[in-house]
């Protein structure tokens, strides 16, 4: 049930989710029936980053083995968790199953610059990342359940790259696409990525009418959900150039 390694995002839909919100996606999802997008728990590095979108490539964990999992192992160049560094595609997301496992690291520094200098747009893990002070400095956006300095070897043996995995309880295949913001990640499945990016558009900006409606006295039953005097309300205030409203008493 492999996709190809390699999704390209069309500018358009890549630019829709980059204005969106997780939240918003996960809504839209929910009109389609998929409840468990949302990836529970997992938070940004940094408030600052930019926002995550990409196709998911993969790479799954399972408890490390002490006669297997030494740091000469590691340092091997079929090892891959090195190899996913190395051949996680330019514009996609590295996500990173470890079985909810926090107690050795997913990635480092380095392995962070090095993701970002090969321009995939970000990493997500289960787990949790060491050198955290100095993977923020390297821009890339990431996202992880909490801190993990110790070495990966400790607990953590790579067994496959670019299969389906699960992820903070999230099934993800490749080629989902992984969305990232302030709030945390959700996963889309790859068919219905343009439909779910229209439609999470389309949300936000009748939100932008709505929080401006009740900001000048209207209740929140007339505007929030949208009913259908509300949506031909927002789609004359669209036509008339969305011009500022009088504020109401």
């Amino acid at each position: 049930m492999n996709a190809p390694e390699s999704f390209a995002l069309s500018p358009d839909t890549r630019d829709k989710l980059s204005r969106v919100g997780s939240a918003n996606i996960a809504n839209a999802l929910l009109k389609r029936g998929f409840r468990n997008a949302y990836m529970l728990g997992i938070a940004p590095l940094s408030p600052d980053q930019e926002q995550l979108v990409g196709p998911a490539y993969t790479l799954r964990f399972i408890p490390s083995r002490e006669d297997i999992d030494t740091m000469a192992n590691y340092s091997r160049t079929d090892n891959l968790h090195r190899r996913a560094i190395e051949e996680c595609p330019s514009g996609h997301v590295l996500v990173i199953d470890t079985n909810g496992s926090a107690t050795a690291s997913s990635a480092g520094d380095l392995m962070a610059a090095r993701l970002r200098k090969r321009g995939v747009a970000g990493v997500v893990t289960d787990g949790g990342y060491r050198d955290t002070p100095a993977i923020r400095k390297t821009g890339l956006p990431a996202f992880q359940y909490r801190s993990a300095p110790p070495a990966t070897p400790i607990a953590m043996h790579p067994v496959e790259l670019n299969g389906p995995i699960g992820c903070a309880g999230v099934a993800v295949y490749p080629g989902d696409v992984v969305v990232g913001d302030g709030e945390g990640v959700v996963v889309i499945p790859r068919h219905l990525v343009e439909e779910v990016a229209d439609d999470a558009i389309d949300a936000v900006e009748y939100e932008a009418f709505a929080e401006l409606q009740i900001a000048h006295g209207r209740s929140i039953f007339e505007v929030f959900p949208a009913t259908e005097a509300s949506r031909r309300e927002y789609d004359s205030w669209v036509a008339a150039g969305r011009l500022v409203l009088e504020e109401q008493t």
